[in-house]
């Protein structure tokens, strides 16, 4: 029996309807969320390093806005992820251990990948995004302590770390280089055979570009996790070539730098509880800006794709890291300080139809999470700590923070960032000391100015606006006390 005019008109309608709603998917913008491990600003061209190390990343900041002020709330991987990616301060998503942040929040909360699955995405993780070991669960290929809700599917992108076949040195705890590389979060250098596959980095790229041709015709929040430059510092022989240890030049030494630094404020990895003699200092930084040679090649690999897929216009691109890392200044190495080489992070973000420039407004990357959402469209909590940067993405020279805040050392330890000044207090009621630093005349810190009479009123000013702050970030209606 033929169908009659209006079933054909009904059927008719109905694809009409389809392929409207197909291609509304279609145009939802995309987000490409690329994070690296223990990055600091100061290896970065972009950043102003003098060397060639990242022209991937310089390329995509050529072409995004660059935040030249942009902070972790908390320099240490754990909590700084679960705190970015829930959009709230460490104090209420973590304990300062190593979790996604899930148990703190509460189910009703939603974590940001989790919110755009929820509103349609596809919402994908390659390696590292929440807290992953590096490098236990790299080497085992484990989830870590992932959050399973935030993801439609996910990927972990195991390596042999610190047990790749290469050239091996322990520059931390070897003084006299007699004993043999070791895993663990020490500074192990691996010079290693193979190609960029052989390694987690090589793998995530690889899987990125996969997912980005699997997904061009939908909607997708991809989130692309990178380990080095995280200790140990391994990557492909070929990558250690430019950077010959004999030729770094170590930051200034300062005669007597720690004389007026509170104990508290002493780095938990020094070149002196280190062990470590100039020679090895100087590997320790050629190996770091190795690794983050051969992690800004896998960058490179991923943006390749976005652009050849054709996905460039309709994709807000984020790169940043989940702290910084001391590379010998003040003789700290790592992370955990609240001095400036480890809580500063690099961020930039290319926005479809958005010029490039640079914003020195400061932000924090808490407030990742409602502008990607604002930039889809999609309603996020009202609760959120974080602010949106949408309209700086026009308006760089606007301003939406005059201050960020940082803690650090189980949640005991506080800093307050403004244009002008870093002061940093250990414990609430500073039994444990102050840092003050004049931002303008003294960028990297070397004198301590708490103590001088001069400046007491400054420093009552900080303490003041500290207490503002933890009041503020104890009181946002999330049901849990301190």
């Amino acid at each position: 029996m033929k169908p009659n005019l209006l079933t054909l008109l009904v059927i008719a309608l109905h694809l009409f309807s389809c392929q409207e709603q197909s291609e509304e998917k279609i145009k939802r913008p995309n987000v490409l969320f690329i994070i690296a491990d223990d990055l600091t600003t100061t290896a970065l061209s972009c950043y102003g390093n003098e060397l060639d190390i990242s022209p991937n990343i310089d390329e995509l900041a050529a072409e995004s806005v660059l935040f030249s002020k942009a902070y972790s709330q908390y320099p240490v991987c754990g909590p700084s992820r679960a705190s970015m990616l829930s959009g709230y301060y460490p104090n209420a998503t973590t304990t300062y251990g190593y979790v996604s942040g899930r148990e703190h929040i509460g189910p009703e909360r939603k974590m940001l990948p989790q919110l755009f699955k929820e509103s349609g995405y596809v919402s994908a993780r390659v390696s590292k995004i929440y807290h992953m070991g590096v490098p236990g669960d790299i080497e085992k290929g484990s989830d870590g302590k992932d959050d399973p809700a935030s993801w439609t599917e996910k990927y972990n992108s195991q390596g042999p770390e610190w047990l790749a076949k290469g050239a091996g040195e322990l520059v931390q705890g070897n003084p006299d280089g007699s004993l043999p590389i070791k895993g663990g979060n020490v500074m192990t250098i691996v010079k290693a055979e193979g190609d960029d596959l052989v390694h987690s980095d090589g793998k995530t790229a690889q899987k990125a570009v996969e997912l980005l041709k699997k997904y061009k015709d939908t909607s997708f929040f991809l989130a692309v996790g990178f380990v080095r430059p995280h200790v140990p510092f391994v990557a492909p022989k070929n990558y250690f070539e430019p950077y010959p240890h004999e030729e770094m030049t170590l930051p200034k030494k300062v005669k007597g730098d720690w004389d007026d630094i509170p104990e508290r404020g002493i780095n938990y990895v020094t070149s002196v509880n280190g062990q470590m003699n100039l020679e090895q200092q100087k590997k320790a930084l050629a190996a770091y800006y190795s690794s983050v040679s051969y992690m800004d090649a896998q960058v490179g690999k991923v943006l390749e794709a976005l652009r050849t897929e054709g996905l460039e216009e309709n994709t807000i691109v984020v790169f940043t890291s989940d702290h910084g890392f001391h590379l010998d200044e003040h003789d700290f190495w790592m992370k955990v300080s609240l001095h400036e080489e480890s809580v500063q992070v690099p961020l930039l973000i290319k926005a479809p139809g958005k010029k490039p420039a640079v914003c020195h407004s400061f932000t924090e990357l808490i407030d990742l999470y409602p502008t990607l959402a604002d930039w889809a469209g999609i309603p996020y909590s009202q609760h959120l700590q974080g602010k949106s940067l949408v309209n700086i993405l026009d308006n760089p020279s606007s301003k939406v923070r005059d201050i960020a805040f940082s803690v650090s050392q189980g949640g005991k330890s506080f800093l307050l960032r403004n244009k002008d000044w870093a002061f940093i207090q250990y414990d609430e009621d500073a039994a444990s000391g102050l840092e003050l630093y004049d931002m303008n005349k003294d960028p990297q810190q070397y004198t301590n100015l708490a103590n001088n009479p001069t400046y007491a009123d400054t420093v009552a000013f900080f303490q003041e606006k500290l207490k503002q702050k933890l009041t503020e970030v104890r009181t946002n209606d999330l049901g849990i006390k301190y």
